[in-house]
């Protein structure tokens, strides 16, 4: 198993937490990414976007891209998977940037390509917001594009949504990028098993994922394309005994009142194909974080995390809070537990 976290660009993760501890900066961002790679962590994802969908659209979030290329200079090992919308760029300036950053970081940048889903961002910014399977053909051209330029000297392309001729990128990327993409509709399922090296999906338990990996792995054989790497979210809670872990989950699960973000939650439910009746519990954590069940002592988390391995997982994208003194828990206790005999 890899494992990855989220860079908390929100300033947290908890929408019933105010205040978790970690504030949306560029001094706890490189700190957090410079420790996590010495502790064991293999990768972070550096969500994408330009309003608040955690905290509220009013509070602080960072830019993903120039806090990629930052990092990119800070770091050593870390694989950088950074979220990109391509509604909000343009496919032949963005590979010429993304390039860049990937020399910087001597090969380790990746992309994790998402379908815009919050119309109200895009309405406020100006910028074009797709119907849904649109938003999938999209995508489709725009990774043509980006994949042509990082591979031709001169590339040239027609499409509906874009356009290029005898377009250059050099200096090209280090290696090219890994690109990540997630979605549950037949659509983004058959983009994602055409044109991307790896799945990652929201959380579930091991009995929904198991079935959803099966399903793209005979796709991907079907059309004698590799094999993928498979990637999961999840919210992440260990102490010493099960009753500590159960107490903290319930600390983070109480909903007084709806927090000022909930409006934001309610769009992107009404923008998917994910199921529409979720608790309001659920609403603390995003990414069906909770649904994992990675809550428990080291024991029960390195059990459960066997059970995803076995179904074909090989990546776990972790949120945890606050996620610096919880990263170096979860290392300790998890990733660098010794093996019983």
């Amino acid at each position: 198993m890899r494992y990855g976290y989220w860079m908390p660009v929100f300033g947290g993760w908890l929408r019933n937490v105010a205040d978790e501890g970690m504030e949306a900066s560029w001094a706890y961002t490189k700190r957090l990414a410079q420790r996590s790679e010495a502790i064991g962590y293999d990768l972070s994802l550096i969500a994408e976007l330009n309003m608040n969908d955690i905290k509220g659209v009013e509070a602080p979030t960072l830019d993903a891209w120039s806090t990629a290329a930052a990092l990119a200079a800070v770091t050593e090992r870390l694989e950088l998977m950074v979220a990109v919308r391509p509604n909000f760029h343009h496919p032949a300036l963005f590979a010429k940037a993304a390039a860049n950053i990937d020399q910087i970081a001597g090969g380790r940048l990746a992309l994790n390509v998402v379908s815009s889903w919050w119309a109200d961002e895009a309405r406020r910014y100006g910028l074009q917001f797709d119907q849904h399977d649109d938003r999938y053909a999209r995508t489709s051209e725009w990774l043509t594009m980006v994949d042509g330029l990082w591979s031709e000297d001169e590339f040239d392309f027609a499409g509906r949504y874009y356009s290029a001729e005898q377009a250059i990128c050099s200096p090209k990327p280090v290696k090219k990028p890994t690109i990540y993409a997630g979605g549950e509709s037949p659509a983004a399922k058959a983009l994602i098993a055409s044109q991307c090296d790896a799945y990652v999906m929201h959380g579930d338990p091991v009995e929904a994922v198991a079935p959803k990996i099966a399903d793209m792995a005979a796709r991907r054989e079907q059309m004698g394309k590799p094999p993928m790497h498979y990637g999961m979210a999840a919210y992440a809670i260990v102490r010493d005994s099960e009753a500590e872990a159960k107490r903290e989950l319930a600390r983070i699960t109480e909903v007084n009142e709806l927090p000022a973000g909930y409006d934001n939650f309610d769009q992107w439910l009404s923008g998917t194909q994910l199921e529409r009746e979720m608790k309001i519990q659920e609403y603390s954590v995003s990414n069906r974080g909770l649904r994992p069940n990675l809550v428990g002592t080291p024991e029960q988390l390195r059990e459960r995390i066997e059970e995803y391995e076995a179904a074909g997982l090989d990546l776990l994208l972790l949120q945890m809070s606050p996620q610096e003194e919880e990263m170096e828990r979860f290392a300790a206790q998890v990733i660098k537990a010794p093996v019983a005999a």
